[in-house]
């Protein structure tokens, strides 16, 4: 056998070990920043829905302070638009 081609298909193997590696590499890199920027918005839409229950929350506090117990109590304030209430309307 010639060892020049043994040598030649040794290096041809070790560098497309290398570059499959390294595009392995890549798209693991590419696949963790998709899933970071999904995880940013879920967080981003969550705290957002928090803020709009935890303003709502306040605002029927404030109207269940004011109306009191003896007083006929008006309808309660509706949640903002923006509120999605879907998990508890079953």
């Amino acid at each position: 056998m010639d060892v020049g081609a043994l040598v030649g298909g040794a290096v041809a193997l070790v560098v497309g070990l290398l570059s499959w590696t390294q595009s392995r590499a890549t798209n693991r890199r590419a696949d963790f920043k998709e899933i970071t920027e999904r995880l940013d918005r879920e967080l981003r839409d969550e705290r957002t829905q928090r803020k709009l229950l935890t303003a709502y929350v306040v605002e029927i506090w404030r109207w269940a302070k004011r109306v009191g117990p003896d007083t006929p109590a008006g309808p309660a304030p509706e949640p903002p638009q923006d509120l999605d209430l879907t998990p508890w309307r079953q």
